[in-house]
């Protein structure tokens, strides 16, 4: 009846292991750290760099505790704050030695102290929010006006081009403000203007009634569309301030839109404030320009000649130089995706996706310029640099564009991540910034877990002190349960913040209730003389009910809060959700365990350790002996 067969056993200990290993590395802390990744695109972070810095450290007499490479950056890790900065000084002054113009990021950061084998075996502490680490917190506001003004400019040229291959003349064609006006010189030109804008550019509203002005046609934005540019501007700045961010290693940084125009970015853990503002204040375009082969060109981009009047000079990667024309063909806002692959003859090339815009215009450069060279630039403040320059083949239509050559699988992966990495549709401005410091943090974590601990341990007094045994057994579960939500929560990688510790206080609260609802439905069946298995068995059988359901009350609450709070709610509302599931394993499953493995095995069992029972025509009686 109370025994539990040998695979249940199994489960419970297995549970219990997985919960303390993925659990213990949030014991470790942090240690300070220095991380050393690429301030632009086009520079690669390798191996030779981790090597460059563990030089560096060596010739200045630092002794760091590790240098890690994980693939985008260089880590390295200290004893104390002190040396954290006297390494950052060192490596800023290694790698950037022109700081008008820095190729790497040499940011402060903090690492886990993670023992090696704990992270061998994937076990990782829970981030912390940034009530809990320290960090920034930075409010941007979107410049709309100048996305509204770039998107007026991209229409105005697409609609001088729409005429122009219509061959409907106009007198000119002009942005003013928020709006297009096209001058004509008649009522038949005007409609056939008309005509084709509402055709074509269906962005554009075309006034209606009588004009003002008989040979001025003024377009403007429909209301929708203006949403829509706004919205997409938005959107595009948080993707690119997410590529961004990551150059910082920030762990689970909270990057969300707020109102219309403005973009909340909090990053937990980062010390170096105005590092942070830079990353932030980024700007990057790309650029398609033809490449200058005529013969002033050729010499200027030897070295054995001046520079061509209408060209300008930028160097590839490797180095080398290459004079493009000024006129820019596409930009990156024409460019919709761009992957690695291989080209037919099985080489490493680029596969590049543009928009109909985009495949209109590429259309037409390729056709007029078979045999020459294109250089696709790609800009960072201020400064541009060649990210290839293939030669144009032939005609090439449809959107797909393939760009091969002399590269190897690495480059081509490069390649389209620079291609992919995109700009900030309009500029930003930092309005708010607030730096809340690890001291801070580490007291809003003690404040926060004393809380927990406290409360913790006043329940398991009163449990033993009224239920004797049966206590102990709701106090281990009760243990077991916080192992277990801190070790999944870990496992998913989740941010913990104060919302979530007030959400742990609260998983313990509604596991102690399922322990004590148990103990009750057991005492009630010995109150009516039932015997000591037979209570005990049907005390967990009858309790499970009513555990049930008022846990699904709850998670369905805790569900909606997931799916429409935002920021600590949400927070809050996954480790609520996460905590009533592991409440009723450990309340129902890991309790039984304990009972059934302590009493089970006795057949004659007389009583049984849960406190006072009251029985009824009795002034009351005790039973806190096992047999």
């Amino acid at each position: 009846m109370n025994r539990y067969p040998l695979w249940k056993y199994a489960i419970i200990v297995v549970a219990l292991l997985v919960g303390l290993i993925y659990a213990l590395p949030n014991l470790f802390g942090e240690s300070p750290a220095v991380q050393v990744s690429s301030a632009r695109a086009t520079v690669k972070v390798d191996g030779a760099t981790t090597s460059r810095v563990e030089s560096a450290l060596s010739a200045a007499n630092i002794q760091p505790t590790l240098v890690q490479f994980d693939g985008n950056s260089v880590r390295v890790r200290f004893n104390d704050t002190d040396t954290q900065i006297r390494a950052r000084d060192v490596l800023e002054r290694t790698f950037n030695p022109d700081q008008a113009a820095p190729g790497y990021v040499v940011a402060l950061n903090l690492l886990p102290r993670t023992p090696a084998w704990l992270a061998s075996l994937g076990a990782a502490p829970m981030y912390l929010g940034l009530d809990l680490r320290g960090g920034v917190h930075f409010m941007l506001e979107v410049d709309m006006p100048a996305a509204l003004q770039r998107r007026l400019d991209v229409l105005a040229t697409d609609l001088r081009t729409a005429l122009r291959e219509k061959g409907i003349r106009h007198s000119g064609i002009s942005r003013n403000g928020q709006s297009i006006e096209v001058r004509v010189a008649d009522d038949n030109m005007r409609l056939a203007v008309e005509d084709l804008v509402r055709q074509q550019l269906t962005d554009l509203a075309v006034p209606q009634g009588t004009p003002a002005n008989p040979q001025s046609l003024v377009l403007a934005l429909r209301p929708e569309s203006l949403r829509q540019i706004q919205d997409q501007a938005l959107k595009q700045n948080i993707t690119t301030l997410h590529n961004r961010i990551n150059e910082l290693g920030v762990a689970e940084p909270v990057i969300q839109q707020q109102g219309a125009d403005r973009i909340v970015v909090q990053l937990p853990g980062v010390q170096d404030t105005a590092k942070a503002k830079d990353i932030l204040g980024r700007t990057a375009t790309l650029e398609l320009r033809m490449v200058d082969e005529s013969t002033d060109g050729l010499a200027a981009e030897r070295g054995t000649g001046p520079m061509p009047f209408g060209s300008e000079r930028y160097l590839e990667r490797s180095g080398r130089a290459v004079i493009v024309k000024r006129d820019v063909l596409l930009t990156g806002e024409n460019l919709t995706d761009a992957q690695a692959g291989f080209d037919d003859s099985h080489q490493a090339a680029v596969h590049l996706t543009l928009d109909s815009k985009g495949s209109r215009v590429f259309r037409d450069i390729t056709r007029e310029n078979v045999g020459k060279r294109m250089a696709i630039i790609l800009f960072e403040k201020g400064q541009g640099e060649v990210v290839t320059a293939p030669v144009i083949r032939g005609e090439i239509g449809g959107g797909r564009v393939q760009i091969s050559g002399a590269m190897t699988t690495a480059e081509a992966n490069d390649t389209a991540l620079l291609l992919r990495a995109g700009s900030l549709a309009a500029p930003m401005q930092i309005i708010e910034e607030r730096t809340i410091g690890p001291s801070l943090g580490q007291e809003n974590i003690e404040r926060g877990f004393n809380s927990l601990i406290w409360g913790f341990a006043a329940i398991v007094v009163f449990m033993c002190a009224y239920y004797a045994l049966f206590g102990v057994f709701s106090s281990l579960a009760l243990a077991f349960n916080l192992v277990l939500l801190v070790a999944i929560l870990s496992m998913l990688q989740a941010t913990l913040t104060l919302p979530g510790i007030a959400a742990m206080a609260l998983a313990l609260g509604m596991a102690i209730d399922a322990n004590v609802l148990i103990n009750e439905r057991v005492r009630e069946e010995l109150r009516r003389g039932s015997a000591p298995q037979t209570a005990i068995n049907a005390g967990y059988e009858h309790a499970w009910g009513t555990i049930l359901d008022s846990n699904i009350t709850s998670l369905i609450a805790g569900v909606a809060l997931l799916l429409f709070g935002s920021g600590p709610v949400r927070g809050f509302a996954v480790v609520h959700c996460i905590g009533i599931l592991t409440s009723m394993f450990s309340a129902v499953v890991f309790s039984r365990g304990l009972v059934n493995l302590w009493y089970g095995r006795k057949k004659k069992l007389k009583s049984v350790s849960i406190g006072t029972v009251w029985r009824p025509g009795s002034e009351g009686s005790t039973v806190a002996k096992a047999d």
